[in-house]
C-alpha cells in the first residue's frame, strides 16, 4: 500500500499547477453530474451542496455591502434561510437576487481555476468557504451537510491521489453549474426570494426567474467551455 503524503507535500499542491482532464473525460464527469442533478432519489440528497451555495452566497453578499450575517440555517428538507442586520434598501436587492445565481457563480469561478490549472486549490477554497460559514450557522441540523461535505472534500484532498482530486474539482464544478438551473425551474415564481424582489421593486416574481434562468444558463455554457 502507498504511504498516504505528508501534508506539506498536501499543502504544496494548493500553489501548484495542475494539469487539464482530457475533454472526453471532462464531459463524462459533466453527464454524472447531470444524473445526480435528474434522478430525483439522487437529486434528495444532493441538493443540499447547492443549499450551502445558495445561502453560502446570500452570506458573502450580505457581508460586501456591510450587513452583519446574524444567521444562517440549512434544513433537512433542503430548505434554507440567511438573516443579515438592516441597512440600505439597495443591499437588500442586491442580497436577495445572489441567492439563486450563487450556485452558478460558484461553479463558473471553479471552472475558471480549474481553466488556469489550479484543479487542486478548488477544494481548498471550498472548504475554506465552508468554515468560514460554520461561523454563521446556528440551528443543529445546519451544520450536518456543512461538515458532511467538508469532510468529504477533506479526506479527499489529504489522502487522494491527484486524479482523485481533480475529478471531484469537476463534479462538483458540473454539479455546481447544473444544478443552479434545476432549482430555478422547480422553485419558479414560488420562491420566497422571488417574492421578496417583488415586494421591494414591484416587479412581478415572473421577471426575477427569468433572470435567474439567463444568469444560470449563461454560467453554464461558459463553464462548459472552461471545462471542456
Amino acid at each position: 500500500m502507498t504511504p498516504a503524503p505528508s501534508m506539506a507535500t498536501v499543502l504544496g499542491r494548493i500553489g501548484e499547477t495542475q494539469g487539464p482532464l482530457p475533454a472526453l473525460a471532462a464531459a463524462a464527469i459533466g453527464l454524472a453530474a447531470a444524473a445526480a442533478v435528474g434522478i430525483q432519489e439522487i437529486w434528495l440528497l444532493a441538493r443540499h451542496l447547492n443549499t450551502i451555495a445558495h445561502e453560502g452566497a446570500h452570506a458573502i453578499v450580505g457581508s460586501a455591502v456591510g450587513r452583519s450575517v446574524r444567521a444562517v440555517t440549512l434544513r433537512p428538507n433542503a430548505d434554507g434561510s440567511t438573516v443579515v442586520g438592516p441597512g440600505k434598501p439597495s443591499g437588500d436587492l442586491t442580497i436577495g437576487v445572489a441567492g439563486y445565481l450563487g450556485p452558478s457563480a460558484f461553479g463558473l469561478a471553479m471552472a475558471k481555476l480549474i481553466e488556469l490549472r489550479h484543479t487542486v486549490m478548488v477544494l481548498w477554497l471550498t472548504m475554506l468557504l465552508l468554515a468560514m460559514l460554520l461561523a454563521t450557522l446556528r440551528q443543529p441540523f445546519s451544520f450536518v451537510p456543512v461538515l458532511v461535505v467538508g469532510g468529504l472534500l477533506f479526506l479527499i484532498a489529504r489522502y487522494g491521489s491527484l486524479g482523485a482530486q481533480s475529478v471531484t474539482a469537476y463534479g462538483v464544478t458540473w454539479f455546481l453549474l447544473l444544478s443552479g438551473i434545476r432549482v430555478v425551474l422547480d422553485h419558479g415564481i414560488n420562491a420566497s426570494d422571488a417574492n421578496s424582489l417583488a415586494g421591494m421593486t414591484h416587479l412581478r416574481p415572473a421577471f426575477w426567474v427569468v433572470l435567474w434562468l439567463a444568469g444560470t444558463v449563461l454560467a453554464l455554457v461558459f463553464g462548459a467551455i472552461l471545462l471542456i
